[in-house]
Order: structure tokens, then sequence, then C-alpha cells
């Protein structure tokens, strides 16, 4: 039975043509406003909307995509993209103007040694903390109990398992320091250390 057949079976065929005409004309309204084609869900639901019901900070917005769980603070104005894991379930704070970029994984709980003891160990849980300013490249994982500081750049693929100081530049798996920012006069300055002193984490 394909889709089509299902969908008639069901009775809610109405439903459905509805919905669909639905996405067709928000999608033509964004291609044209915004040049871009987006999801269905992130074109019927507000990401400010999101953001102010999860009490984060004014100008602040989370995809739909997002999964979002436990205690979870969010300054203001920071962005929070698409597909990504955001676990509060230890205690989360991301400060102002942030960017968590699309796909980024911050975890505050494990449950490593609950799965190799056979469950006799508990979950493990210790809070993350993001500071103001911070650029989380694409696909970066953060694990639990790290503090990154303010004006800070996390690299793209990055594997953040030890704390991150203010102006900073960190990437890899796992991270390393491999640079350092300023910002003077609303001009940003990334200066990257030579190859061979990259400073460990």
């Amino acid at each position: 039975m394909n889709r089509g057949e299902v969908i008639e079976n069901s009775g809610f065929s109405s439903v459905f043509d509805g919905l669909k005409g639905m996405h067709g004309v928000l999608d033509e309204a964004f291609k044209q406003q915004f040049n871009r084609s987006l999801p269905f869900a992130d074109e019927l639901l507000d990401r400010w909307e999101r953001a102010k019901s999860l009490h984060f900070g004014e100008g602040s917005s989370v995809y739909d995509s997002s999964y979002v769980f436990g205690k979870v603070k969010v300054g203001k104005k920071t962005w929070i993209g698409p597909f990504t894991i955001i676990d509060g379930s230890g205690g989360l704070t991301i400060g102002n103007n942030c960017t968590i970029s699309s796909g980024v994984h911050i975890y505050t709980h494990d449950n490593v040694a609950q799965t190799l003891t056979g469950g006799e160990a508990l979950i493990e849980r210790a809070p993350v903390s993001i500071g103001d300013r911070t650029y989380i490249g694409p696909n970066v994982i953060i694990k639990r109990g790290i503090s990154i500081g303010d004006q800070c750049i996390i690299g793209a693929g990055s594997f953040v398992n030890h704390d991150v100081p203010s102006n900073s530049v960190a990437a890899g798996t796992p991270a390393k320091i491999i640079g350092k920012t300023s910002v003077q006069n609303s001009q940003l300055s990334v200066e990257y250390f030579p190859k061979g002193n990259l400073e460990s984490l």
C-alpha cells in the first residue's frame, strides 16, 4: 500500500490536503521573502516564540528540530540552530549573543559508567556553561562538566572534553587551543598559534 492509499484509507485525506496546501503556500512565501526552503515545521512554527516559551533571553531563537531537555538557561540574542541537542538535565547555561550551529550536541550527562557496570552505577551529571559572544561551529560535541568562556570560537566537528578559557580558538578531536580572539572597535582579530605551539586543554 502506498502513502496515498494509507492517507485515503485513514479518513484524514482532507486534513492532509489542507496541510499540503498550507506547506506549498508557506514554502513559496519563504522562497520569495528569504530565498530559502525549510522543512514544514520550521515554516509553521516561530523559533523566537519557541525560545520565549522556554524562557530564553529576549531575541534568542531555537529551531523546532532542536531537542531541549532539562534546565537550560539562555541569554539574549543567542541563535540555536537546527538538529541540535541541548541537554540541560545536569544544568546548562548559555550566554548572550552566542551561535550554537547546526548539529551541535551539548551534553550535561552521560551513562557510560552505568552501561559498563550493567546498571549498578548511576547516570553521571555535571553542568555546562558557555559564556557571552561565543561561536560553536557545526557538529561540535561538548562533554558534561565543561566551561567555555566568553568570545571563543570552537571549530566545526570538534569534541570539547576540557574547559576552554575566554578569548580562545579551539578545534580538533579532542579540541586543542589553536589561537586567540580579540575585538577592538567592533573589529574581530584572530591570532593563530604556530603549529608546534598548540596548547592542550
